[in-house]
């Protein structure tokens, strides 16, 4: 099955308009494959500034947005915000978002569910704990929280799924391509079990988790891993290597 090759950077909380200037002007002087789909997660309050700067082949990610369409949520964003500035992607369940901001499963799931009944398209991060894996739940974890997801929605077509092993996140430390690999196939699995065997073959899933310019060609490799969801080095000129990570050199 073609899967389109996705590659998303989350700026994180970082920026200011001098860096994304320098940001902007790396993409729009590198190349990016005509196949391949990109977009960047900004922070929420310079996404008008970006969507006006970007290189148009680039799509704008939001990293949050509540669950409701208005009302008294001091701080949040909705849906409808986002699609009134042009942004078509959000990013939901990140880890940070689990760990420091303590989102539950359940929450996660009703955001997702909100989003996509809005028109939006999500970039769902799943990903097990260091204590977690050295324990044997990644499997149970990334399971558990795929199904609370599915749960609340029926149609997958507009989520594209993070594979994020906490452990690996800003520390760099990354899993290997076979240990993301491993990762990958039994959820596709466990989606084709659970949910249906088109979801399975269609759904793209990312690895995030310090992907740099020196791995990502290894992890592209692997036949599970259909893009990445890259932390600080979307910020730096090397992410224009790894958009290309997929592309195979000319003989």
């Amino acid at each position: 099955m073609d899967r389109t090759f996705i590659v998303g950077g989350n700026w994180k909380m970082n920026g200011d308009r001098k860096a994304i200037d320098e940001i902007i002007k790396f993409m729009r002087a590198g190349t990016i494959p005509t196949n391949n789909e990109v977009y960047i997660g900004v922070p929420s309050i310079y996404l008008d500034y970006v969507q006006q700067r970007k290189p148009k082949n680039v799509e704008i990610a939001a990293q949050n947005c509540y669950k409701v369409e208005k009302g008294a949520f001091t701080g949040e964003i909705s849906p409808d915000m986002l699609k009134d500035l042009g942004v078509k992607w959000v990013i939901l369940g990140h880890s940070e978002r689990r760990k420091i901001f303590g989102e539950s499963d359940e929450l996660i799931a009703e955001k997702t569910a909100h989003a996509l009944e809005k028109g939006l398209k999500v970039i769902l991060c799943v990903g097990e704990t260091l204590d977690e894996r050295e324990t044997g739940q990644t499997n149970a974890v990334v399971f558990r929280q795929t199904k609370a997801v599915a749960d609340k929605i029926k149609d997958w077509r507009n989520v594209v799924i993070a594979y994020e092993p906490v452990w690996a996140i800003g520390t760099g430390k990354t899993a290997s391509p076979e240990q993301a690999q491993e990762v990958h196939d039994a959820l596709r699995k466990w989606i084709a079990e659970n949910i249906s065997k088109e979801v399975a073959d269609t759904i793209r899933i990312q690895y995030g988790g310090s992907v740099t310019a020196g791995n990502a060609k290894e992890l592209a490799t692997q036949k599970d891993i259909d893009g990445f969801l890259v932390g600080g080095a979307s910020l730096k000129p090397e992410f224009m290597e790894i958009i290309n990570a997929n592309v195979k050199a000319e003989k």
